[in-house]
């Protein structure tokens, strides 16, 4: 039996019915942008992460920019200040600082959690640093209670980068309601997937939250009155339709996807794989269950051979992308590494015991001989 990395369909077609009910309702009303739909998802997912403010936007990557937009909008930042940002990350993250006239400044992970180390990030600190941006990668929370302290301590903004955290919190505060604002993504393979693009600015300032809500749609808040050089990024009515059904299943989906990543962690035992840490368990919502292999590719085609499905997230870091080839000469040694060792299994909240144990027995005889 051959075990995908995901299905989306197969985690859709569980309330497909009311999927189906959602967009007929959107068709119906004429209405289709900026509409009660995504009035009514920005306050349900409000009320869901105990956040002040949501408003919806185009992708994940939009939601950084206007954040960083909005700031900028608000004379909080300048072209040139530096963004402080994980070594290790989707390259959105940065595409976002740049795209503002902002640096980004990378910075080595934990090795362990692959999230930014607040002990580096202390020490890369400058004088033109304004901004700290950690990614909760893979879905873990990042060391918020010390990114918090060290932000405070400088004076910085603390934005978060939440798109791949829905549904990871710690002490019972949401990813997402740690920083001066944050950004989600609801890209459909996201634990909280829309049926196309879509994402999120969230924060509890009522200033921030007013420059989004106007530079997503223009720049406008009033009808042919444009306020701020603005841009079209605006949560459509049938993808906050679709987002409204799934926010009632997330907490129920990141329990199956705990479950996964329990299952995982108690039977891979093999002295070549080593398992993702976790801190708390609460904190992590499992977007996705990464491993590191000094061989990760004869591992992944191992698996390939079995039927296992595993992708890598991300091949290359983005330091040594193309795109930002004025970084060539950085040195970000733990962080090229893990790019060269990550692996992910397949994940999500349809996996049944069949598909685990296939993944699991096929982790174990990786270099045993037939």
């Amino acid at each position: 039996m051959a075990v995908p990395f995901l299905t989306v369909g197969d985690i859709n077609a569980r309330y497909g019915d009311e999927l189906k009910a959602a967009a007929s309702r959107v068709i119906d009303s004429g209405w289709y942008v900026l509409g009660e739909e995504l009035a009514a998802f920005e306050r349900e997912f409000a009320s869901y992460l105990g956040a002040r403010h949501v408003i919806g936007v185009g992708n994940g990557l939009d939601a950084l920019v206007l954040i960083l937009r909005g700031y900028r909008e608000l004379g909080l930042l300048m072209p040139g200040d530096q963004v402080i940002v994980p070594a290790n990350t989707f390259i959105a993250t940065y595409l976002a600082i740049t795209a503002t006239g902002l640096v980004p400044v990378p910075v080595e992970p934990d090795p362990t959690s692959f999230n930014i180390d607040p002990a580096r990030v202390e020490a890369a600190i400058g004088p033109r640093t304004r901004v700290l941006l950690p990614v909760h990668l893979y879905g873990q929370l990042a060391d918020m209670p010390s990114l918090v302290d060290i932000a405070r301590r400088h004076g910085l903004l603390l934005v978060e980068d939440a798109a791949q955290a829905h549904g990871a919190r710690l002490g019972g505060r949401m990813a997402g309601t740690w920083g001066d604002a944050a950004a989600y993504s609801f890209f459909p393979g996201k634990n909280l997937g829309a049926l196309g693009d879509g994402g999120a600015v969230v924060t509890a300032d009522p200033e921030l939250a007013s420059r989004v809500a106007a530079l997503r749609n223009y720049g406008s808040q009033e009808k042919y009155r444009h306020l701020y050089l603005g841009m079209n990024s605006r949560l459509d009515e049938i993808q906050a339709a679709m987002l409204r059904v799934k926010l009632r299943h997330l907490d129920a989906d990141v329990t199956e996807r705990r479950r996964v990543a329990r299952c995982y962690r108690q039977s891979i035992a093999h002295p070549d794989i080593a398992l993702p840490h976790v801190a708390m368990e609460e904190a992590h919502a499992w977007h996705l269950f990464v491993v590191r292999c000094e061989r990760r590719d004869a591992l992944q085609h191992h698996l390939l051979e079995r039927g296992i499905h595993a992708q890598v997230h991300y091949p290359v870091p983005a330091h040594r992308q193309p795109a930002y080839g004025d970084m060539a000469s950085i040195s970000l040694p733990i962080a090229e590494r893990l790019h060269r060792e990550v692996l992910s299994l397949p994940m999500g909240p349809t996996m049944d015991d069949r598909a685990i144990e296939q993944v699991i027995d096929a982790c174990l005889s990786f270099g045993v001989a037939a």
